[in-house]
């Protein structure tokens, strides 16, 4: 079977042999998971009503977390070293560290406050300020950050999810640190474009001129403006005012772990927590069905909740069964760097799972909301005003449903807006397969989550206004990016200015998006089909495929047609 009878789930994706290897595997074994469901839950997903994430995954591990490195760095295993090798020596620790944990969960890893975590870690192994070797710390971070990019070592094919959040040190030391990484980050040049890098935007710390951090935050959006990334963690929007700003992170592309049933007063963290598992639920299809069922314009609305309760109260036990498995059969034993280093936030050897995986997030997504109100309005929510307010309804009552089975049930129930890079396509093609076909699903993909639609060419003001008040609703993540022209080098100010309007309109994570193209003979970058200098068509394209960057030629079908639509915010 040669490699392009495989389709890549994710842009991420780089076959090899033991990729393919692997990727025959893992489609046998989510065929055997859905054959052991019963019908009615497995016909769900075939059918594309709904989307079981990692599906190979179950009964066998959790999805993402987050970790501190302060908390289990083996500082002891530098006992002896040169501060050379001290240096080079943390960051080979990270690679080990995140190669033995990305292959023992099936999301992502994330840093809750990298800068001030290595920071600490230095002054530990006996490596003040004053006497660190710049070069050679900055060498040892931008080799990790080309690690983080181009090893696609996990399963044979795909690059390790790692994600650090960033920006509010509070002392000369973790300046320093965070300043190292911006700037190195920068020098890289823009074909290195992982791990995904959040700065957390605070006022008091970083936020204003007056703020000590506030240098930080400009040398942030100077690198933003040249390649897409740090995307930012509004710590002062309203979803976030109440918590520890040091304590919450952005995992992946957007997913937020916060609220914790077990910790009520602790006010949230994200610190050794992590989502179990997530299923998405294809809103269009609903709409589709009861749209094609004749309902009346007056009971359209109710008909659409009725139906959603009814399938979403279907994925709750979905998620339940699929916690149950785990937590039944597996042992602390089976998640060996868990147990190593202690990673959760309940002492991982001393418990059984249930007792820590209790602590994670149990996911309810969806897409396709502009789609839907589509549907049932015949307008755009992005432009008319009634159709934005049946949207707000819709997702205030997915947020109900879920805090409803959150104080029902013991799980940590949160709603999700999920990035939809496989499902976008997939789900748009089975509603056509399976008679629901509408001019909504012609382009061949559905629109991320809550956002307005790719080829709406709002302004970024009015883009950030209309989707800031879903971002209140989805507390298991989210994320706002607005469309540029091209990348806005030297105009930090405009990026200053969209980030102080989207804390002040509610928004909880910011991005920014434009075209990056590079020649692949002469290396220059820009937005071209044909390279200015030495005249190549031999283009790498880097993109922002959902969340995070990807080189388009590997995006999934749907969000290649995706990227044909997008017009840049006006």
């Amino acid at each position: 079977m040669g490699t392009n009878n495989i389709t890549g789930e994710n842009a991420a994706d780089r076959m090899t042999y033991v990729g393919e290897v692997f990727s025959i595997g893992e489609q046998k074994r989510k065929q055997d998971v859905l054959a052991s469901l019963p019908n009615t839950w497995s016909n769900l997903h075939n059918n594309g009503n709904i989307h079981i994430h990692d599906l190979d995954a179950w009964g066998l591990t959790y999805n993402c977390l987050t970790v501190d490195l302060r908390m289990f760095f083996p500082c002891k295993r530098f006992d002896g070293l040169s501060e050379e090798a001290k240096i080079i020596g943390v960051f080979d620790f990270l690679k080990e560290f995140l190669t033995k944990l990305g292959n023992e969960q099936s999301g992502g890893m994330a840093f809750a406050n990298f800068d001030i975590e290595i920071a600490e870690v230095l002054e530990r192994l006996g490596i003040p300020q004053a006497n660190i070797n710049d070069t050679l710390l900055r060498a040892a971070v931008s080799s990790f950050f080309v690690w983080c990019n181009n090893s696609h070592e996990r399963m044979g094919k795909v690059s390790y999810y790692v994600s650090v959040n960033i920006g509010l040190a509070q002392n000369e030391y973790a300046r320093y640190i965070c300043r190292v990484i911006l700037e190195e980050f920068a020098k890289t040049g823009v074909t290195i474009y992982k791990p995904n890098i959040i700065f957390k935007v605070k006022s008091g710390i970083n936020a204003f001129p007056i703020d000590d951090g506030y240098s930080l935050f400009c040398l942030a959006l100077k690198t933003t403006t040249q390649k897409m990334i740090p995307t930012y963690l509004l710590c002062d929007a309203p979803m976030n005012m109440g918590v520890d700003p040091f304590k919450i992170a952005v995992m992946g592309c957007r997913t937020r772990v916060v609220d914790n049933k077990y910790e009520l007063n602790t006010g949230g963290r994200s610190i050794g927590r992590g989502n179990i598992c997530n299923i998405s639920i294809n809103l269009p299809r609903i709409a589709l069905e009861i749209d094609k069922a004749g309902v009346s314009d007056t009971l359209y609305i109710d008909k659409f909740l009725e139906a959603w309760d009814e399938l979403a109260d279907t994925v709750s036990k979905i998620l339940e069964a699929r916690y149950e498995s785990l937590v039944t059969e597996r042992s602390s034993e089976d998640f060996r760097t868990n147990n190593q280093y202690g990673l959760w936030c309940v002492p991982f050897a001393e418990n059984p799972l249930d007792e820590i995986f209790k602590h994670g997030t149990l996911s309810i997504g969806f897409i396709g909301l502009s789609e839907t109100v589509e549907i049932m309005t015949g307008k755009k929510m992005s432009h008319d005003k009634d159709a934005h307010d049946v949207a707000k309804e819709i997702v205030k009552h997915m947020r109900d449903f879920v805090d409803k089975k959150r104080a029902e049930t013991r799980f940590n129930y949160s709603l999700l807006a999920t990035s939809g890079e496989l499902i976008s396509g997939r789900f748009a093609e089975l509603d056509k397969k399976n008679g629901h076909a509408h001019r909504v699903n012609k382009k061949d993909f559905y629109t991320n989550s809550f956002h307005m639609e790719v080829d709406s060419r709002l302004s970024p003001f009015d883009k950030i206004e209309k989707e800031s008040p879903f971002h209140l609703f989805c507390n298991g993540g989210c994320i706002s990016y607005v469309e540029l022209k091209e990348a806005p080098i030297n105009n930090e100010q405009a990026l200053e200015d969209l980030i102080t309007y989207a804390i002040r309109n509610g928004i909880h994570y910011l991005g920014f998006n434009f075209n990056m193209d590079v020649c692949d003979k002469c290396g220059i970058n820009g937005i071209f089909d044909k390279c200015p200098e030495c005249g190549s068509k031999e283009i790498t394209r880097i993109r922002r495929v959902s969340g995070y960057l990807e080189v388009l030629e590997y995006f999934t079908k749907g969000k290649k047609k995706e990227v044909s639509c997008r017009r840049r915010n006006k």
